[in-house]
Protein backbone atom coordinates (compact mmCIF):
# COMPACT_ATOMS: atom_id res chain seq x y z
CA UNK A 1 0.00 0.00 0.00
CA UNK A 2 1.67 3.33 -0.81
CA UNK A 3 0.61 6.05 1.72
CA UNK A 4 3.06 8.64 -0.14
CA UNK A 5 -0.45 9.97 -2.23
CA UNK A 6 -2.17 10.79 0.62
CA UNK A 7 -2.72 14.02 2.62
CA UNK A 8 -2.02 14.45 6.02
CA UNK A 9 -5.46 14.48 6.86
CA UNK A 10 -6.13 11.61 5.20
CA UNK A 11 -3.34 9.59 6.87
CA UNK A 12 -5.05 10.82 10.53
CA UNK A 13 -8.50 9.28 9.35
CA UNK A 14 -6.65 6.26 7.81
CA UNK A 15 -5.43 6.06 11.14
CA UNK A 16 -8.33 6.47 13.30
CA UNK A 17 -9.87 3.62 11.19
CA UNK A 18 -7.04 1.29 11.57
CA UNK A 19 -7.17 2.31 15.34
CA UNK A 20 -10.78 1.34 15.73
CA UNK A 21 -10.47 -1.70 13.64
CA UNK A 22 -7.79 -3.09 15.66
CA UNK A 23 -9.78 -2.21 19.37
CA UNK A 24 -12.74 -4.14 17.57
CA UNK A 25 -10.84 -7.07 16.74
CA UNK A 26 -9.04 -7.08 19.91
CA UNK A 27 -12.68 -6.92 21.48
CA UNK A 28 -13.94 -9.39 20.03
CA UNK A 29 -10.88 -12.19 20.32
CA UNK A 30 -11.11 -11.39 23.66
CA UNK A 31 -14.78 -12.17 23.77
CA UNK A 32 -14.08 -15.45 21.42
CA UNK A 33 -11.52 -17.05 24.24
CA UNK A 34 -13.25 -15.94 27.38
CA UNK A 35 -16.28 -18.17 25.94
CA UNK A 36 -13.65 -21.28 24.83
CA UNK A 37 -12.24 -20.88 28.36
CA UNK A 38 -15.84 -20.66 30.14
CA UNK A 39 -16.32 -24.02 28.09
CA UNK A 40 -13.52 -25.74 28.94
CA UNK A 41 -14.01 -24.57 32.76
CA UNK A 42 -17.21 -25.52 32.82
CA UNK A 43 -16.78 -29.07 31.28
CA UNK A 44 -14.70 -29.92 34.54
CA UNK A 45 -17.57 -28.69 36.62
CA UNK A 46 -15.52 -25.56 37.82
CA UNK A 47 -15.90 -21.77 37.51
CA UNK A 48 -13.86 -19.10 36.27
CA UNK A 49 -13.40 -18.32 40.02
CA UNK A 50 -12.36 -21.69 41.16
CA UNK A 51 -9.63 -21.52 38.75
CA UNK A 52 -8.18 -18.06 39.11
CA UNK A 53 -8.29 -18.55 43.05
CA UNK A 54 -6.78 -22.09 42.92
CA UNK A 55 -3.69 -21.43 42.59
CA UNK A 56 -2.97 -19.10 45.25
CA UNK A 57 -4.95 -21.82 47.34
CA UNK A 58 -3.20 -24.57 46.25
CA UNK A 59 0.28 -23.85 45.81
CA UNK A 60 2.53 -25.21 49.16
CA UNK A 61 4.75 -22.35 50.73
CA UNK A 62 7.70 -22.06 49.65
CA UNK A 63 11.28 -22.59 50.98
CA UNK A 64 13.58 -19.75 51.24
CA UNK A 65 15.40 -19.69 47.85
CA UNK A 66 19.19 -21.05 48.12
CA UNK A 67 20.26 -20.40 44.39
CA UNK A 68 18.79 -16.56 43.32
CA UNK A 69 17.29 -16.60 39.15
CA UNK A 70 17.97 -13.78 36.93
CA UNK A 71 15.20 -11.10 37.61
CA UNK A 72 13.56 -12.70 40.60
CA UNK A 73 15.64 -10.81 43.39
CA UNK A 74 15.67 -7.05 43.90
CA UNK A 75 18.22 -5.36 46.01
CA UNK A 76 17.21 -2.94 48.53
CA UNK A 77 18.22 0.39 47.46
CA UNK A 78 20.68 2.22 49.35
CA UNK A 79 20.70 6.45 49.36
CA UNK A 80 22.56 7.60 46.77
CA UNK A 81 26.17 9.23 48.15
CA UNK A 82 25.99 13.35 47.72
CA UNK A 83 28.68 14.09 45.35
CA UNK A 84 27.84 17.93 44.83
CA UNK A 85 26.19 20.34 46.93
CA UNK A 86 24.67 23.60 46.23
CA UNK A 87 26.74 26.47 46.70
CA UNK A 88 23.24 28.88 47.68
CA UNK A 89 21.73 26.19 49.71
CA UNK A 90 23.96 23.35 50.74
CA UNK A 91 21.08 21.44 51.76
CA UNK A 92 20.36 20.45 48.37
CA UNK A 93 22.44 18.01 46.74
CA UNK A 94 23.10 15.57 43.69
CA UNK A 95 24.77 12.05 43.66
CA UNK A 96 26.09 12.64 40.00
CA UNK A 97 23.18 10.51 38.63
CA UNK A 98 20.16 11.00 36.99
CA UNK A 99 18.46 14.05 36.17
CA UNK A 100 20.68 17.10 36.87
CA UNK A 101 18.58 19.43 38.66
CA UNK A 102 18.05 23.55 38.06
CA UNK A 103 20.91 24.54 40.46
CA UNK A 104 23.95 22.47 38.48
CA UNK A 105 22.13 23.66 35.21
CA UNK A 106 22.92 27.29 36.41
CA UNK A 107 26.01 26.50 37.67
CA UNK A 108 27.22 25.14 34.24
CA UNK A 109 25.51 28.03 32.09
CA UNK A 110 27.76 30.44 33.79
CA UNK A 111 31.06 28.39 32.40
CA UNK A 112 32.01 27.10 35.62
CA UNK A 113 33.39 23.96 36.46
CA UNK A 114 30.87 21.17 37.77
CA UNK A 115 33.51 19.95 40.28
CA UNK A 116 33.29 23.70 42.02
CA UNK A 117 30.44 21.94 42.95
CA UNK A 118 31.99 19.08 44.60
CA UNK A 119 30.47 18.22 48.42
Amino acid sequence: MDLSSYSLPELRRLQAKVETEIRRRSDSTRRTLLKQVQKLVAEQGLTLDDLIDAPAAAAPAKAPATKAKRGTVKKAKTPSVIKYRNPANPEQGWSGHGRRPQWVLDWLAQDKPLEGLAA
